[in-house]
């Protein structure tokens, strides 16, 4: 986890002044950095990386990660169409949805992107209805992994992917509809620890595979780990990107011909890039507890509250402050708990705090719980900045409703 230089610190001052409160700011150079680092990690013949745009699906980021050369991997028809007016072409587009209807496989599939199914009713489906239209497979593993079991999406008792214990039905549906099968594709969880867990899982897929005589690609899905804390550990890219494409080589050698690697980072590529700015509404001491109660909530930043996660917070506006210990909360009219007996540098009223690696799953999970705005987004470039989300406001809140009087 990168600290944000002082320098920095103080560009994102200015920007909460420019800009008001609460506010997430993007760093585009941060993004590009992140994900040049993961495609130089890898060394196959070709390698297709699709950004999970789920984590952060504003166009102007998708923008950013197209210019790179990046794909998207997205588990909407709506992300599927973000993508398409972001300009990616279809091609450069996966959709591998869960429990969608199928008037949304349709949609995607008319479109022209490439689809994985993870139901075995849904496959049957393609098979009498849609002749011809390759299709990939999303397998279950059955191989618990990930930071959390909300994120783990792998293992036996999973919605996600079809057993790979049911193959020998998915290969009665196959021949006997004549179903062109593509790709094979896993995802196993999220922020795992353990690169061996990952190869682990990757040699079930490549067992998979190589029961399938016409594929084009193997899709890893993601989960890479990033630091949190000073002293926390990460994915080392690096030697995972080394391993897994020793091994797809040598599985493309004893295939026959050469496929292409897809991995889908979401997280990895725009977390650390993200700054959540709000400010300190009021000191609030207890009995027992010194509360900072922010302009926020969990309509905002869930993470917390949803996963138990950790965020390391700066206080921009005392960087040398005394240190103190505070509970930081949020303004939701019920539990609201963003960090707990946290050292901070004093705080005051109307100092301007800042939570780090916000920049996956934060403005993305937001809502407007107890009627409240979601912020603006603002991407930052070296010593620019430009707006790419307005905040909304009380008209936004209320557009769509109906007045029926």
């Amino acid at each position: 986890m990168e600290i944000p230089s002082r320098k920095k610190r103080n560009q994102l001052v200015e920007l909460a002044h420019t800009y008001g409160l609460p506010l997430y700011v993007y760093d585009q150079d941060q993004i590009v950095k992140q994900y040049r680092q993961f495609v130089h990690s890898f060394d196959v013949t070709s390698l297709k990386v699709r950004y999970a745009a789920k984590a952060l699906t504003n166009i102007h980021i998708l923008k950013v990660l197209k210019r790179e050369g990046a794909g998207i991997d997205a588990v909407s028809i709506q992300e599927v169409k973000i993508a398409l007016m972001a300009g990616f072409s279809p091609e450069e587009i996966v959709f591998t949805p869960s429990g969608v209807s199928l008037e949304e496989f349709e949609e995607a599939m008319k479109v022209g992107v490439q689809i994985n199914i993870d139901n075995l009713e849904i496959l049957e489906y393609f098979g009498l209805h849609f002749k011809g239209i390759p299709v990939g497979i999303r397998i279950n593993p059955h191989i618990m992994a990930g930071g959390n079991s909300k994120i783990s999406v792998g293992h036996i008792d999973s919605k996600f992917g079809i057993s790979v214990y049911q193959m020998p039905l998915v290969h009665r549906l196959v021949e006997s509809l004549n179903i062109q099968i593509d790709g094979i594709h896993m995802h196993t969880g999220s922020d795992i620890l353990d690169i061996g867990v990952f190869l682990q899982a990757a040699e079930i897929l490549f067992n998979v595979a190589k029961e399938f005589n016409h594929l084009q690609y193997l899709d890893f899905g993601s989960g890479f780990k990033l630091a949190y804390r000073n002293d926390d550990i990460e994915t080392d890219i690096e030697e995972l990107g080394s391993a897994l494409s020793q091994r797809f080589n040598a599985f493309c050698q004893s295939y026959g011909k050469p496929l292409t690697l897809i991995l889908e980072p979401g997280k990895y590529l725009v977390s650390g890039a993200g700054y959540f700015l709000t400010k300190a509404n009021w000191i609030k001491q207890t009995t027992s507890t010194v509360f900072v109660q922010l302009d926020s909530g969990f309509n905002h930043l869930i993470r917390p509250m949803f996963y138990g996660a950790y965020h390391q917070i700066l206080n921009l506006s005392n960087i040398d402050g005394k240190p103190k210990v505070y509970t930081l909360t949020g303004y939701i009219c019920e539990t609201d708990t963003f960090a707990v007996n946290r050292v901070l540098p004093e705080v005051r009223a109307n100092d301007i705090l800042c939570f780090l690696n916000a920049g996956a799953y934060g403005y993305a999970m937001a809502s407007n719980y107890n009627s409240r705005c979601r912020p603006a987004e603002v991407l930052m470039d070296k010593n620019d900045s430009q707006l790419i989300r307005r905040r909304e406001t009380l008209e936004d809140l209320l557009d769509g409703q109906l007045n029926l009087d």
